[in-house]
């Protein structure tokens, strides 16, 4: 990672705590975990960037987080659903969009030895979410379907190589095509 890089992610960071203020207000440990969890995840997937010095991946990331952030907010301003707890804009879940679209794009652009972590760890945000009565099911599982979309949308894995290579044989001729995805 180069030295210009770090007042990008210093800047990241402090985006991330301003979008998701409630990490402050979180009432017990499971909830309080999740809350860092869905700033941690994709904090992760945007810091991966910089250690692979992938400009690229980083502008996939930008546009599919984006996107992510941008739906979800729609949606919970169009539709204004009541939360379990009463209050306000519970569809879809934002924590969960969140922590999805940095799971999906771990697994999108690097592979799945990096990606099922960041699955489970955006898996655990959908619980503590439902646990803590913030939302119901169908706005983890949306806020998780925005997250995966808006990242496949946009994000190409970062080693993705597909070699085609003709062969010849006494009585046959064809083409072997290897990938690596």
């Amino acid at each position: 990672m180069h030295l210009q890089n770090i007042p990008s992610l210093v800047v990241f960071f402090l985006i991330l705590t301003c979008i998701f203020p409630s990490s402050l207000m979180a009432s017990d440990s499971v909830e309080t975990a999740g809350t860092i969890i869905q700033v941690v995840v994709p904090a992760v997937a945007y810091s991966m960037t910089f250690v692979n010095d992938d400009e690229g991946g980083r502008m996939e990331f930008y546009k599919s987080f984006a996107t992510t952030l941008a739906t979800t907010y729609a949606l919970k301003l169009t539709i204004d659903k009541k939360r379990p707890n009463g209050s306000s804009m519970s569809f879809p879940s934002g924590h969960t969009s969140a922590a999805f679209s940095g799971a999906s794009f771990i697994q999108k652009r690097y592979g799945w030895e990096y990606g099922i972590p960041a699955y489970l760890a955006a898996s655990f945000v959908g619980y503590s979410r439902i646990e803590s009565d913030q939302h119901y099911i169908e706005d983890v599982l949306a806020g998780a379907a925005i997250g995966i979309i808006s990242t496949y949308i946009f994000t190409d894995s970062y080693k993705e190589t597909v070699v085609v290579v003709p062969f010849f044989g006494e009585k046959t001729a064809g083409l072997m095509l290897s990938g690596n995805f």
